[in-house]
């Protein structure tokens, strides 16, 4: 019997898949919200626009509207990478578009989602930063900025909702090994990267009671990369 829902964001993404089919093979009910409705076996499909407050809002609606299965996680997926110059020759848009990307979504879910969280009796939120924020690499301080933006983000959810019994915690990927990071890398040494079938259990694992002492953790997920 499914007695609890978690609301995954970004399901339609290189790592969203991997993450949603291990929620559904542990029996929760899994919400998946993206601008493009995700069908699948034991999904429900949510349509919306994540940096938005109004998208935000209607997915955590969504995520907890079976009284059956509170609403006990939230997994923030929604991100992405853009490269580009030094700082001095990166536009102050493309900055503004990482925060964007990274950033706004996990806030404006996270927000929406605690107060069903704390009535629910306590969860989870797990969140998705990069081995960049801890060890930044040239010509990419806009990503490098949001993720260390998620991160501290996560921190401070973590601490302020200790006492609701709501735990926050966020996983540390080097290169996730998806097609289009392969595309875009074709001459790398892929077989260092993480794949996401890797990233998945430990995403879950946070997600769960199983990990109910942990909270604040920033967890790397390198692979050998």
């Amino acid at each position: 019997m499914v007695e609890r829902s978690v609301l995954v964001t970004g399901g339609t993404g290189g790592l969203g898949g991997a993450v949603s089919a291990a929620f559904v093979a542990a029996g929760w009910r899994v919400v998946v919200a993206d601008l493009r409705p995700v069908d699948g076996v034991g999904l429900t499909g949510v349509a919306a626009d994540l940096t938005d407050p109004a998208g935000a809002a209607h997915a955590v609606e969504a995520a907890a509207g079976d009284p059956a299965a509170p609403l006990r996680a939230v997994v923030n997926l929604v991100g992405g990478y853009a490269g580009g110059g030094l700082v001095h020759e990166t536009p102050v848009e493309e900055f503004d578009r990482m925060l964007t990307l990274n950033l706004r979504p996990t806030h404006l879910v996270t927000r929406a989602a605690l107060p069903a969280l704390v009535a629910a009796g306590g969860g989870a939120v797990v969140c998705v930063a990069a081995r960049a924020a801890l060890a930044p690499f040239p010509g990419v301080a806009g990503y490098v900025t949001a993720k260390a933006a998620v991160l501290a983000f996560a921190n401070a959810v973590a601490v302020e909702y200790r006492s609701a019994g709501v735990r926050c915690n966020t996983v540390l990927p080097s290169v996730i090994d998806t097609p289009a990071n392969r595309a875009a890398q074709p001459d790398a040494d892929h077989s260092r990267w993480v794949a996401p079938a890797e990233i998945a259990p430990v995403v879950r694992f946070l997600a769960g009671d199983e990990s109910a002492p942990t909270s604040g953790a920033a967890v790397p997920v390198y692979g050998r990369a």
